[in-house]
């Protein structure tokens, strides 16, 4: 798939819920390669458009096209073998051990009364080597922290190894060391892979760093969308955010931009 393919066209959408609307006449393409940050402020519809994007939600006007079709014409097997979700909340009550939690990411690959294959157990051990979780393997996902869940699902979603990752507050309750370990393999997936990462992310510098495009949501509307340079600046802060700020782009690494921003005094 060329870089340029272009993955998602998101037409005219609308989400009302019962008491309120979440996301008013959206409209993107998104391409092949490229690391989305979605940002904007509690409330803005973030979660909301990561859903409509996985299928879990229909739109209440417009539609969604994934590579060429409609996302509603898709079957749930085949949606699984082209995007991963890493959802903000995921209860697992059953004790599954941490290993069985990433294989199910090989679900959509493997025959209903079939065993996983060596291509199958081999990502596995991957996906867990690089989310530094290998010695939890055995470990029952009921008895994890919060942080090592998130780890778990993340690394599943490295496992099901698909074009696009849908990516809802991944790195929320994680550490800095294993926020980074994500983004870099999730950056490693784009440069190295071609795939699409759309992220909803709520720390700017860490958008900056890693993101090649920013999608900016307010008040259920799409404000802003663009690449990072252009459309992270001081205006954006003070219209997204309501806070009044400076960024100062800094180099870091040889593929990123890293931004500092400071809150004003009230």
């Amino acid at each position: 798939m060329n870089a340029n393919t272009c993955q998602y066209e998101v037409h005219n959408c609308r989400y009302d819920y019962p008491s309120r609307t979440s996301l008013i006449d959206i409209n993107l393409k998104l391409h092949a390669g490229c690391f989305y940050g979605l940002i904007g402020p509690n409330g803005s519809g973030k979660t909301t458009l990561i859903n409509l994007l996985a299928n879990i939600t229909r739109p209440t006007d417009g539609e969604i096209v994934l590579q060429g079709k409609s996302i509603s014409a898709y079957s749930r097997k085949l949606l699984a073998s082209i995007l991963s979700l890493v959802p903000q909340n995921f209860a697992m009550e059953f004790e599954y051990s941490v290993f069985d939690v990433v294989m199910m990411g090989r679900h959509p690959y493997i025959s209903r009364f079939g065993n996983p294959g060596p291509d199958d157990i081999q990502l596995v051990h991957e996906a867990l080597a690089t989310l530094d979780i290998r010695h939890l393997s055995q470990r029952y996902v009921t008895r994890l922290s919060g942080g090592e869940r998130q780890r778990v699902l993340v690394a599943r979603a490295l496992a099901q190894d698909t074009s696009i990752m849908l990516l809802d507050e991944a790195t929320a309750s994680l550490d800095i060391k294993h926020t980074i370990d994500i983004m870099q393999a999730l950056k490693t997936k784009v440069l190295n892979r071609n795939v699409t990462v759309i992220a909803a992310i709520h720390d700017l510098d860490l958008a900056a760093a890693f993101c090649d495009e920013l999608l900016v949501l307010k008040d259920g509307h799409l404000i802003s969308n663009g690449p990072v340079e252009k459309t992270l600046n001081n205006e954006l802060l003070s219209g997204a955010f309501g806070v009044e700020g400076h960024i100062t782009p800094t180099p870091w690494q040889q593929v990123h931009v890293q931004y500092k921003y400071t809150h004003a005094t009230p």
